[in-house]
C-alpha cells in the first residue's frame, strides 16, 4: 500500500510522457530546411562570440613562449621539425610569400563562407548537420587556447623564423604587423586554418558532383598546411591539433543527427509533401 500523500505513477501516463519526449528530440534532431535570416545572425552571431573569448583568453606569453620551445622539441625528437627550413626557402621567393600572406589573411574566411553558402543552395538536409560540426569543431578549439597557451614560430626567441607579414609589408595576418594588439598572439593551438580548410575540402570531396571541384576539395587544406608552416603562423603539430578538433566536431554532429552530415538526405521535406524534394545529379 502506497504512503499516504504519495501519487501512483501511471503506465499508461509514463509511457505518453515518454513518447513525447522521444517524439520532440526527434524534432529536434530532424534536419530541416534552413532559413536564410536566422543562419547569416547565427554564423555572425557565433563568429563575433569566437572571436571575443579567444582574444578575452589571457596572453600568457611566459607561458606561451615556454610551450613553444617544448613543441619545437618534441618536433626535432619526433624528426619533423623542418618548418624554419620551409619558412626561409619559400621567403626567398618574394612572389610567393606574398602570395602566402593574403592567402592566410583571406582564402580562411572566403571559402569557410563560399562553402557554407553552397551546402545552403546545394544540400540543404545536410547542411544543418555539417555546420554543427564545424561550429563543435571551433567551440573545442577555445579549450586548447585557454589551456596550452602557444606562441606561434615566428615569435619564438632564437627559432631564426621569419615573420613574412613584417618583412614584406603585406597585410596579413590578425597577429602581426599594425593589427597584433586586435588579435590574441599565444592562440597557435589548435589550427583552425587547418581545421576549417579541412572541413571545406573534406565537404566539397564528399558532396561534389564535379571532379575537378572534388581534387580542388583535397587541394586546399593541402595549401593551407604548407601557407601555415610557410608564413611561420604554426608549427606542424597546431595543425595535428585543428584535425583532432575537427574529428571531434563530426562526432558530435554524428552523435546528434545520427549519422555522418554526409549521410544525411540531400534534401529535406517540404510542408505538406510527402516525399522529399527531387535529387539532382
Amino acid at each position: 500500500m502506497e504512503s499516504r500523500g504519495q501519487v501512483a505513477s501511471h503506465p499508461v501516463i509514463d509511457e505518453a510522457e515518454d513518447h513525447a519526449r522521444q517524439g520532440l528530440l526527434r524534432r529536434i534532431r530532424t534536419p530541416r530546411r534552413p532559413r536564410f535570416w536566422f543562419e547569416i545572425l547565427l554564423i555572425a552571431v557565433s563568429y563575433w562570440t569566437y572571436s571575443l573569448i579567444r582574444n578575452a583568453v589571457p596572453e600568457q606569453k611566459a607561458q606561451a613562449l615556454a610551450n613553444a620551445d617544448w613543441l619545437w622539441r618534441l618536433e626535432h625528437h619526433l624528426g619533423i621539425a623542418v618548418e624554419d627550413s620551409v619558412n626561409h626557402a619559400l621567403n626567398s621567393a618574394t612572389w610567393l610569400i606574398v602570395g602566402m600572406n593574403y592567402y592566410y589573411a583571406t582564402l580562411h574566411f572566403v571559402v569557410t563562407l563560399g562553402v557554407l553558402v553552397w551546402l545552403y543552395h546545394s544540400h540543404p538536409g545536410r547542411y544543418a548537420a555539417t555546420r554543427l560540426a564545424l561550429f563543435a569543431t571551433t567551440a573545442v578549439a577555445l579549450l586548447g587556447y585557454y589551456f596550452f597557451p602557444l606562441a606561434p614560430p615566428r615569435l619564438m626567441h632564437g627559432g631564426h623564423f621569419v615573420d613574412t607579414v613584417v618583412v614584406h609589408h603585406t597585410w596579413g595576418s590578425m597577429a602581426s604587423g599594425d593589427l597584433k594588439h586586435m588579435s590574441n598572439q599565444y592562440a597557435a593551438m589548435p589550427s583552425m586554418h587547418i581545421g576549417w580548410s579541412l572541413w571545406c575540402g573534406l565537404t566539397v570531396f564528399a558532396l561534389s558532383r564535379v571532379p575537378w571541384v572534388r581534387v580542388l576539395g583535397l587541394v586546399y587544406p593541402t595549401l593551407t598546411l604548407m601557407v601555415i608552416v610557410a608564413t611561420a603562423n604554426h608549427f606542424w603539430l597546431d595543425a595535428v591539433g585543428g584535425t583532432v578538433c575537427l574529428s571531434f566536431g563530426f562526432a558530435t554532429a554524428s552523435l546528434w543527427y545520427g549519422a555522418l552530415p554526409y549521410a544525411l538526405p540531400r534534401r529535406v521535406p517540404v510542408p505538406g509533401r510527402a516525399a522529399l524534394l527531387p535529387v539532382r545529379a
